[in-house]
């Protein structure tokens, strides 16, 4: 063929412009093609002598064209999808047939070769340009034979003219289509080295382990350099780094494998150890790929997933550890209790002994010298009795001051259960130290074993802490759970009970008393007061089961359900356009909680409300027992947005000059103290006191317990900001909350 593989490369790669390539390369093939087919000028001559004679069959020959083209379908496809692209049919046909009668005519530099190269573009085949040009030269000897005194070597001469002609038409084009397909594919190629060096980059520069196994060859077919690492480059075998995998977990490995070679992708975790490195968790992931549904490669990926489980040991060890104590927590120590009865069911002549210690007066050791040595007190007394107990028990904390034991598989509970309570009565008859401060304090046991008391752990929990009560009540120091001690705290056992379960029965409710801005008479606020709707005796209030859930370790989980019922409630009254912040009370045990905090910060989130739409109060006592250490939180609540009120201010003994530099917001009037000077009106001098050291420290004053216009209208005389009380609004469910709010409120009521 004319032309070469070495010539099409050079003139492509020239830096002029295609048409000009196309060009250049057009004059370089016509001279091959001359020489080839003996191309002379005394031929070219008699094409031009009889060019027009040869030209008066174009009408007719142009209908034959025209049915060529559409009689093909493949053609015709390819002409319909020009004329949808906004192209001319006629005039493309039209200029296919200015081509061909090109060679009938003067031998001039053309641009056959770029023709070809659209052809090549638009999806025109070689084998149909063939065709027309052998419809064209049919059309063209059929008008020579029929020539009238057409000499016989006139005739010769001018076929083998019009031959070579159309071969070199034809074979110009042809090759400019195999130039620009030859481009396309090299253009093609060089995108997909491209892309092949940029995937072999990636590869390389990933910290996971990737290879592709050749089933069927069994031989590995590619190892990216993290895992020729791995292998110390001799990576053989279907999985290469089975060697460093922890022998304990080959097995696993293994089964990934035969499950990958069954043809469904397939994971395993596994510990690896490489040369000189400490052991890591790493995710074996397998992907099989198929053909004729026959697995022939399966691709794997090592990934390094030691951080992950580091992070879900942390997560783990939180969730079931005492933070502060660092024993087993409640959900730990319940779960081993579960267990242990489920071991004793299956077991003949086993018990299963459940212990629960309360410090005797230990709350008052905390509220004198501060939690922070209370939490050295706790972790002491841990401490102590752990070293008392059996390898196989477990000491837990079950909040505040309160520990259990479990004791399992115990053949004779009563005996075992005298002599461990005895061994941790023992534990506190020696001091334990504060600060090189000898302190004296005791506990109160109280002891149930399955199966006598009970088969299951709520059932022996009530029952133990019903005898831990008979022993601090009588200063026993432990005592068993007894029946008749049953009926006597019949009550106090059934509250308990039914206090354990009312949060996962909704039993618990919020009830929002308003409070009014009094200049404006607008809402500006509204404190979540808790309600406990028992089966039995209505609605109790808070007073009536909150030291009980502070002994049964309630407190935690009633607090977080108060603090995201509350704001998810304050974020309803956003979008029904009420824009009020809610306050929440905290306890003093609640307060010094070490997790506080992150608990506010997720229910926050939980909701979905800035820290500005919740108001937390403690009390003038609550903030003076810790100062430092509620200075402090207050500082992260306030950087949070989340505002502070004092509660019952006026029956403390607060430091001024201390809380000046504390982020207060409010200070809340004590009820009775308001209520005492509501009574006296001739002496308003303590209430305005409040009032204008409030003010004095940049502080909104709210005078809480306002009953009558009395009150009301002492307040208003003596500037205070907002009120609240059953004069404005008794404490509401969130329903009526809302209807209060849609009657116009306190507004409403005094327009």
């Amino acid at each position: 063929m004319a032309g070469s593989k070495k010539q099409r490369n050079k003139t492509a790669n020239t830096h002029s412009t295609p048409n000009e390539q196309a060009g250049s390369r057009e004059r370089e093939l016509r001279k091959d093609f001359h020489y080839v087919l003996q191309m002379d000028s005394a031929e070219s001559e008699v094409l031009l002598r009889y060019q027009t004679l040869l030209s008066q069959g174009a009408a007719q020959f142009a209908e034959s064209y025209y049915n060529y083209l559409f009689d093909n379908p493949s053609i015709a496809e390819i002409l319909y999808a020009f004329e949808n692209d906004g192209g001319d049919v006629g005039d493309l046909v039209r200029s296919q047939l200015n081509q061909l009668l090109r060679i009938i005519g003067p031998l001039e530099d053309g641009d056959l070769i770029r023709i070809g190269h659209l052809h090549q573009q638009r999806g025109v085949k070689p084998v149909w340009l063939i065709g027309a040009y052998r419809l064209y030269l049919n059309h063209l000897l059929q008008l020579i034979a029929h020539m009238p005194g057409l000499e016989p070597d006139e005739r010769n001469v001018l076929e083998s003219a019009l031959v070579k002609r159309v071969f070199l038409f034809m074979g110009l084009m042809i090759e400019g289509h195999l130039d620009r397909l030859q481009q396309t594919r090299e253009a093609e190629r060089t995108q997909q080295d491209g892309e092949l060096e940029r995937m072999q980059q990636l590869l390389a520069n990933i910290p996971q382990q990737v290879w592709s196994y050749d089933v069927t060859a069994a031989q590995l077919h590619y190892l990216n350099p993290a895992a020729r690492a791995l292998c110390n480059g001799k990576g053989e075998g279907p999985i290469p780094c089975l060697m460093a995998v922890h022998e304990d977990d080959r097995s696993k490995a293994e089964a990934a494998w035969q499950q990958a070679l069954d043809g469904r992708p397939a994971e395993a975790e596994v510990r690896l150890q490489g040369r000189g490195q400490a052991e890591s968790w790493h995710r074996l992931s397998l992907y099989p790929f198929k053909q004729r549904r026959r697995v022939v490669r399966i691709d794997a990926m090592l990934e390094d997933i030691n951080r992950q489980h580091e992070t879900l040991e942390r997560l783990e060890h939180l969730a079931t550890t005492d933070e502060l104590t660092e024993l087993a927590n409640r959900t730990l120590w319940q779960d081993r209790v579960n267990q242990a009865l489920a071991q004793a069911r299956r077991e003949e002549h086993q018990a299963v002994v459940l212990m629960l210690l309360d410090l005797d007066h230990f709350k008052t050791l905390n509220d004198t010298l501060g939690h922070q040595a209370g939490d050295e007190l706790l972790r002491q007394v841990a401490e102590r009795v752990c070293g008392v107990l059996r390898d196989s028990d477990t000491l837990a904390r079950l909040g505040g001051d309160e520990f259990g034991v479990l004791m399992p598989a115990v053949e004779d509970p009563v005996r075992a259960g005298e002599q461990v309570a005895g061994k941790i009565l023992e534990c506190f008859k020696r001091p334990y130290h504060y600060n090189d401060q000898p302190l004296y304090f005791t506990t109160s046991i109280g002891i149930a074993h399955a199966p006598r008391h009970g088969g299951d752990f709520d059932t022996l929990l009530s029952r133990a802490d019903i005898a831990m009560y008979e022993a601090k009540r009588n200063e026993l120091g432990f005592a068993f759970f007894e029946p008749g001690a049953a009926a006597a705290s019949s009550a106090h056992l059934q509250f308990s009970t039914q206090l354990r379960h009312a949060l996962e029965r909704n039993e618990f409710e919020l009830h929002y008393q308003p409070k009014v801005d009094i200049a404006s008479h607008e809402l500006c606020g509204a404190e979540a007061l808790l309600r406990w709707k028992h089966p039995e005796q209505g609605l109790v209030p808070p007073g009536g089961f909150l030291d009980m859930a502070e002994q049964i370790g309630l407190m935690v989980p009633i607090t977080n359900w108060v603090l995201v019922t509350a704001l998810r409630q304050c974020k309803a009254w956003q979008q029904a356009g009420v824009t009020i912040p809610v306050s929440v009370n905290l306890s003093t045990r609640t307060f010094q909680t070490p997790r506080l905090l992150e608990r506010i910060e997720w229910a926050l989130q939980e909701a979905g409300v800035p820290g500005d739409c919740l108001e937390v109060e403690v009390t003038e006592q609550t903030l003076m027992k810790d100062l430092d250490h509620g200075a402090e939180l207050l500082r992260r609540l306030h950087d949070l947005g989340v505002r502070v009120a004092i509660d019952d201010f006026g029956t403390g003994y607060s430091s001024v000059s201390r809380l000046r530099h504390l982020p207060l917001d409010t200070l809340k009037i004590d009820r009775s103290f308001l209520s005492e000077q509501a009574a006296r009106e001739d002496d308003p001098v303590i209430v305005r006191s409040i009032i204008d050291l409030g003010h004095n420290l940049g502080l909104q004053v709210l005078g809480e317990g306002v009953e009558n216009d009395t009150a009301w209208n002492l307040l208003e005389s003596l500037g205070c900001d907002a009120v609240q009380g059953y004069h404005v609004s008794q404490p509401l469910s969130d329903q009526r909350f809302s209807s209060w709010i849609q009657d116009g409120g306190w507004s409403g009521r005094v327009q």
